[in-house]
């Protein structure tokens, strides 16, 4: 495994996804708040993903150039951000049109069906 992410387990969940999967997930958040458009969230990941790769080689001597490691942190990034956008987005669109919208899953909401 070491090979494949190029630290231990211990350090990737730590490192990768508590640290730098909280800034994807406020990332995602703030997107989502903005009313900017989730294909941004992209640019940010592999941010993210370069960040954690150099804590990860500068804290822990792991491997920083490692493709396979980059790819991983890059994938989890990006599925953290899409979470939280959507998550944000469907509470923001039901909260702030309650008129217009109802939720109908954490993830979705559909337009409220009026009774004429």
């Amino acid at each position: 495994m070491i090979d494949i992410i190029g630290t231990t387990i211990g350090v990737y969940i730590g490192l990768t996804i508590i640290l730098a999967g909280g800034a994807a997930f406020l990332t995602g958040q703030a997107l989502a708040n903005t009313w900017q458009p989730l294909a941004k969230g992209v640019p940010f990941a592999l941010l993210l993903a370069a960040g954690n790769r150099f804590l990860i080689y500068g804290l822990f001597n792991g491997v920083m150039l490692t493709w396979t490691g980059f790819l991983i942190d890059f994938a989890v990034m990006l599925v953290i951000i899409i979470f939280a956008f959507r998550l944000t987005k469907a509470r923001k669109m039901v909260s702030q049109y309650p008129w217009l919208y109802e939720r109908t899953g954490p993830f979705s909401w559909r337009e409220r069906k009026t009774h004429a």
